[in-house]
């Protein structure tokens, strides 16, 4: 699927999704750090996002065979990076680290009072490392869209089989819908981020900004599968495609989420 080796096996594709990585977790640092973690908790931040990391990875091969099997209806394990899986697991993974390490390091008092910034933290950064695997994705020369003759298409070479199953390739101009997805997440976490920087510390309540992503990338995720060209197999529900069906249920989680916040906030303000 992605077939430029630069070194150690390692593509465009994996070297950009781990530039994004390296510089998420220097950001998430630094941000550490403005909102006054101890140093344990600033150490704990890094050696759960590691963990995160790594377990994501795997989720995100185990995801790859759940589209497999919706497309071929074989279950097998084998390379492959879905943001979604690699989303879920790393989650999992990480709220599993946090706990866990902060009950070692004697912070667990501390990491659960801290997991609502930790969350917001997630919200804006999380969106700027996925904008680089985005772009590792369009310079590996995968995943582009549908063909078009339009000014914005960019040609590459793809593969097609003829009424005799015969496999023969061609240059066709097709829409750069990586590039547009990775515009549109780092616009989205520039938003966010400096959202999360400038309200105020002492503000009761803040507005949460895990749920803003969580929203915003489903609408945006949802409408861009209709530009994209290439097969994801089948989803639960017939008339939509896998990562759309997925947006759904990330848009009614964030809805979710924050319907909470507000239900809670005003709650508070009533009493």
């Amino acid at each position: 699927m992605y077939p430029y080796t630069v070194f150690l096996g390692m593509g465009l594709y994996e070297i950009c999704i781990a530039v994004g990585i390296v510089l998420a977790m220097l950001l998430a640092d630094r941000l550490a750090i403005q909102k006054s973690f101890s140093v344990g908790l600033q150490k704990m931040l890094v050696l759960s996002t590691v963990g995160a990391v790594v377990i994501g990875f795997f989720g995100a091969i185990v995801f790859q065979a759940f589209y497999n099997f919706l497309e071929t209806g074989t279950f097998s394990l084998e390379a492959g990076m879905t943001f979604y899986g690699g989303f879920i697991f790393g989650v999992g993974g990480f709220l599993f680290m946090w706990f866990l390490v902060g009950k070692a390091f004697g912070l667990q008092q501390e990491a659960k009072e801290r997991i609502r910034d930790v969350a917001d933290m997630a919200g804006a950064i999380v969106p700027f490392a996925h904008a680089f695997g985005r772009l590792g994705c369009l310079f590996a020369g995968c995943c582009h869209g549908n063909p078009t003759e339009k000014w914005y298409g960019v040609k590459t070479l793809l593969w097609f089989k003829d009424e005799n199953e015969n496999v023969y390739s061609e240059w066709v101009k097709v829409v750069p819908v990586q590039l547009f997805e990775a515009i549109f997440l780092f616009a989205l976490a520039a938003v966010l981020l400096f959202v999360l920087i400038k309200r105020k510390e002492n503000e009761k309540r803040p507005l949460p900004i895990l749920p803003l992503y969580f929203i915003g990338y489903a609408v945006w995720r949802f409408c861009i599968e209709f530009a994209r060209g290439d097969e994801r197999g089948q989803s639960p529900v017939s008339f939509l495609t896998p990562s759309q069906f997925i947006a759904v249920i990330l848009f009614a989680v964030g809805v979710v989420y924050l319907g909470i916040w507000l239900y809670k906030k005003f709650k508070k303000k009533e009493s």
